[in-house]
Parts: structure tokens; C-alpha cells; sequence
């Protein structure tokens, strides 16, 4: 297999799928990420779960801050007269005279059902949207973000109070089971390309940390939903005495009482509708706890009102 390929990814969503390709003996020309940040506390320095895929791979990489007007990459790219990109949440748009750089040009993996939730988020708006299934789109990038025709779509079903941490695990691998069938068509010049249907198009906006404030006058599903929806980052969240608490986990339950009120010691709290069950929980400036644990010192007690306490 001679192809040269262009490998751009950057969260651990895109790690099976660039391992899938390597180890079914596509060859990996060289491979983009975002560069290594440092962390908030501290000096430490964060490599992208791809960066550090390749240096075990031993996979050229390269991290630009940006790749848009960047002329070194640029002529990288055309000297290496690639045969393919594949995109997997990469972190940057990709301009018009990088695209025209590779015989075929740039495919992208988009973890949804395109043209529903085009956008950075895809997976955290479908779970608090309560969507029912979602599932990876295939497709050639144009210049504006997730408008390119699509070449296959595969759908999932979202189980049952899954999180987001969960279902990005089960699309990423279902992801790199099917690039290899579509990799070989678009190569072959035997994949069928049909433009998306844009009347249809739904929008999965970035998410900001002011979304994961919990409305306890919410349902209990939609509530549900938020939790499950923002877990790990930036999780949903309530105040209580000026202190952050963040949702890890909960399940809805029956018992009814006025929204936002703790309604006994298992912490059970109020919704619009039934009423939330927490199981894991994390103060502000602490590690995460089991339900159990954290009552035993906590200040939140049956009857505590979590409406902008």
C-alpha cells in the first residue's frame, strides 16, 4: 500500500481511530495536532492523547499553534503530495489551500448523524437533548464547518442514562472500525458522495461553563440529561452556602417535593417532576464522593434549599 496519508486529530475520540488505521497497515505520512498546553495549576505540560499515540507509534507529528496563513505547513503539506486526509476532531478549520493539498482530499469523522448537530459538541447537545441515537457521519470538508457531502453515515443507539464519557468511547470505536471500509472506497475512487440535506441542519454550539448550572424547576429527565450530558467537563453543577458542588452522576426517582429542596438524607432533591437521586458528587475543591460518604460531613441536609443557595 503506497498512499500517503494525513492524519489530523487531537482528544482521545480520535486515538482508535488513527491506532485502527495503523495497525491495518495504512501508512501514516505524518500526523497534526494541537500542541501541548500547559496545565491550569502549575507548570505541568498537557500533550494531546494523539501526540502522545504517535511518539509511541513513532509516527511523525506536528503541532502548529495555527495552521490557517501558515506557510511552512503549507509547503510541508504540498511537498508531500499526500494522497488523503482524515480529520478527527482536530481543534482547527481547515483553509481552502490546505484542502486542495491531497489528491483526494480531507475526510472528517463527525461524531453525530449529519446535518443534526454540525458543530464542536455534537455528543454532549444530543445527550441533553434526550436524542434517542446519534452516531458517526463520514464526509469531505468544504470550507464551512460540517457542510461537506457525506460518504456514509452509522447510527447507535444512546443507552440508557449514558454520559457522555461513555458514548464518545462507543462512537470513536465504531469510528475505526468503518473509516477502514470507506478509506479503501474514497481511494479506489468508488465512494458515493451525497450532499447533506442543510433544511435539516441542527447546531452544536461549543459548551460554556455557565450551561451546567442545574434548574431544579427542570424535569427530572432534562435535568438527567444536563448531568449526563456535561460529564466529565465541565459537568453540571448547583451552589449551596457560595460553594461549588458538581453532579457526577444521578438517576431519576419518584419521590416528589418542591423543586430545588433536599427531600431526605440520600439526597433526593426536587424537580419540576419526580425528583433526582445524586450518587457521585464533588465539593468544590475536592475529589469526587460516593453519595453515602459525602453526607456523613456535609452541610447539605434534608430540607436545604439548592435554589441559588
Amino acid at each position: 500500500m503506497n498512499n500517503k496519508i494525513v492524519f489530523m486529530g487531537t482528544p482521545m475520540f480520535a486515538v482508535p481511530i488513527l491506532k485502527s488505521l495503523y495497525q491495518n497497515g495504512y501508512p501514516i505520512s505524518v500526523v497534526y495536532t494541537q500542541p501541548p498546553r500547559k496545565s491550569k495549576r502549575g507548570q505541568k505540560i498537557n500533550k494531546s492523547p494523539i501526540q502522545g499515540l504517535s511518539e509511541t507509534l513513532n509516527l511523525e507529528f506536528r503541532t502548529p499553534k495555527l495552521i490557517k496563513n501558515n506557510k511552512e505547513e503549507y509547503d510541508y503539506l504540498k511537498k508531500l503530495d499526500a494522497d488523503i486526509g482524515i480529520v478527527v476532531a482536530y481543534g482547527q478549520i481547515l483553509p481552502a489551500e490546505i484542502l486542495n493539498l491531497t489528491k483526494k482530499g480531507f475526510i472528517n469523522i463527525h461524531a453525530s448523524l449529519l446535518p443534526t448537530w454540525r458543530g464542536p459538541a455534537p455528543i454532549q447537545r444530543s445527550i441533553m437533548n434526550l436524542d434517542k441515537k446519534t452516531g458517526i457521519s463520514i464526509m469531505k470538508i468544504s470550507e464551512k464547518l460540517d457542510t461537506g457531502p457525506l460518504c456514509n453515515s452509522y447510527s447507535l443507539d444512546i443507552l440508557k442514562n449514558e454520559n457522555a464519557e461513555s458514548l464518545s468511547d462507543r462512537l470513536s470505536l465504531l469510528a475505526a472500525e468503518k473509516i477502514l471500509d470507506n478509506i479503501d472506497l474514497i481511494l479506489e475512487d468508488s465512494a458515493v458522495f451525497i450532499d447533506q440535506e442543510t433544511s435539516k441542519a441542527t447546531y452544536a454550539n461549543k459548551i460554556i461553563k455557565s450551561e451546567g448550572r442545574i434548574d431544579w424547576k427542570n424535569s427530572a429527565e432534562v435535568i438527567i440529561g444536563k448531568i449526563n450530558g456535561l460529564y466529565p467537563s465541565p459537568g453540571a453543577w448547583f451552589i449551596f452556602k457560595g460553594e461549588r458542588y458538581k453532579v457526577l452522576e444521578a438517576e431519576i426517582t419518584n419521590t416528589t417535593g418542591e423543586p430545588g429542596i433536599v427531600l431526605n438524607d440520600n439526597l433526593e432533591i426536587g424537580c419540576n417532576n419526580k425528583s433526582v437521586k445524586i450518587l457521585n458528587i464533588q465539593r468544590e475543591g475536592k475529589k469526587p464522593q460516593k453519595v453515602i460518604e459525602f453526607m456523613l460531613g456535609s452541610k447539605i441536609k434534608k430540607g436545604s434549599n439548592l435554589n441559588n443557595a
